[in-house]
């Protein structure tokens, strides 16, 4: 057991480095200019250029892919006069990128071309102090400071370059004299929790993406709750009834709502109980983060979607596995030798019969947390699968790399699980 788990680690890890390198690609490759979807088509070339540098989009794709993966701070200690920090904005939550300079968190920007510091306070605003012994004697004449500037890069300012840049605020593109030379988006890496900015919502990818993984979970946790006893116990039912009514209905039932499309039984479901008798939310309105805690109720519609699809399928598949069982000799002689027929059904057939479905109940816990896209877009609620959508969209690469990763690594951790289940219901299993 103890090799197999090693084993299974290992070349998990060994998968989801395999799958990180291919989605990049794919991702670097397919995506397109991601400035034009964030400036717009009206925007000059000169406009692009400078915002792909400040995103660090310039470098080469290994570099941006090693940023990725276990970050860029490293690189940029190098050049740095004073330590990174790591402070957390009192306000946002979020991690902010600084320089420890005599214990005091410090950024700095250029001024008129006067090198300022700004330095942070304990409520989270920052003091201008002049900086001009920062600058560091370059080659020739030239004098550069590398420093932290109030976008979580770091950055390299040259004495009297007067380097334009074009900034996006809230109004727009706005030039800007005396930016800086060079960019390094400061990161930690996604093995250290930190999956980047996501260029869509201007935020760290892990602060838009922690709550979106909590609703998913928390709405696959409550269909998996519901649809898998459900699909159990029907089943098992249809199974021991094998050509009878109740297994015509029950096959026939769940083959209806297993081949129709989620947006059709979404839609359909909307339009009963959310439009015509109006007694369920037709759809997720969150107006907080603890939206579905407040007001359970508006989990109801995309479980019964989710439950309709899902219900038919392990239902059949069970029931499949159940009549196999049922027909195998031992459970034949235990019921000629007079064994009482519900203890053969509950002692013996049951536990054989859930070895094939197990497989299947794993699966398909993979497609309630990584593909509920469709449910997800119907409803508009904001769970991981409509933010794959919607980053997919757009092109934020940073944020689809992350949530993707996240879909691979519930699904080898859901493998393992099932690996590991069948040697509850089957003793004879053994992992060498």
């Amino acid at each position: 057991m103890v090799r197999f788990l090693v084993r299974s680690v290992v070349s998990t890890i060994i998968t989801i480095l395999l799958v990180s390198i291919g989605l990049f690609v794919l991702i670097e490759v397919g995506s397109g200019d991601i400035s034009v979807k964030i400036l717009g088509v009206f925007s000059t070339p000169e406009q692009r250029a400078s915002y792909r540098a400040q995103l660090g989009l310039n470098a080469p794709t290994w570099q941006r892919y090693l940023d990725w993966l276990v970050g860029n701070d490293w690189r940029a200690k190098s050049r740095m006069t004073y330590p990174l920090i790591t402070l957390k904005n009192p306000k946002t939550k979020e991690v902010e990128w600084w320089a420890d300079v005599d214990g005091q968190a410090t950024r700095w920007k250029m001024d008129k071309g006067e090198l300022k510091r700004l330095v942070r306070k304990e409520d989270g605003f920052s003091k201008v102090m002049p900086a001009e012994s920062d600058w560091i004697k370059g080659e020739g004449t030239e004098e550069f400071f590398w420093g932290v500037d109030n976008r979580n890069n770091a950055v390299k300012f040259v004495k009297g370059s007067g380097e334009e840049v074009w900034v996006l605020t809230k109004a727009g593109l706005r030039k800007q004299g005396d930016g800086p030379r060079e960019y390094i988006p400061l990161r930690k890496g996604l093995i250290r929790g930190d999956a980047g900015l996501s260029w869509q919502y201007n935020r760290p990818v892990s602060m838009i993406l922690k709550p979106r993984v909590r609703n998913t979970l928390v709405l696959a946790g409550v269909a998996f709750v519901v649809v898998m006893p459900l699909a159990l116990f029907f089943g098992i039912l249809a199974g021991i009834n094998e050509g009878k009514l109740l297994d015509r209905i029950i096959s026939i039932t769940s083959l209806g709502a297993t081949s129709t499309p989620e947006f059709v039984t979404g839609i359909f479901l909307i339009l009963i109980f959310g439009i015509w008798l109006k007694v369920l939310p037709a759809v997720t309105m969150f107006t907080s983060s603890n939206a579905i805690f407040e007001n359970p109720m508006m989990l109801a519609l995309p479980v019964m979607t989710l439950t309709a699809v899902e219900l038919g399928y392990v239902a059949r598949m069970t029931r499949a596995s159940m009549v196999e069982v049922m027909d195998s000799a031992y459970i034949r002689t235990a019921i000629v030798k007079g064994m009482p027929y519900w203890r053969v059904v509950f002692r013996h057939a049951i536990r054989n019969a859930l070895m094939a479905p197990i497989t299947i109940i794993m699966l398909h816990v993979n497609w309630l947390i990584g593909g509920v896209v469709v449910v997800e877009v119907i409803f508009g609620y904001p769970g991981l699968g409509k933010f794959i959508f919607d980053s997919a969209i757009f092109g934020d690469f940073s944020a689809i790399e992350a949530a993707a990763m996240v879909t691979v690594l519930i699904a080898i951790i859901t493998r393992l699980i099932g690996d590991l289940a069948y040697t509850l219901l089957n003793p004879r299993v053994r992992y060498a």
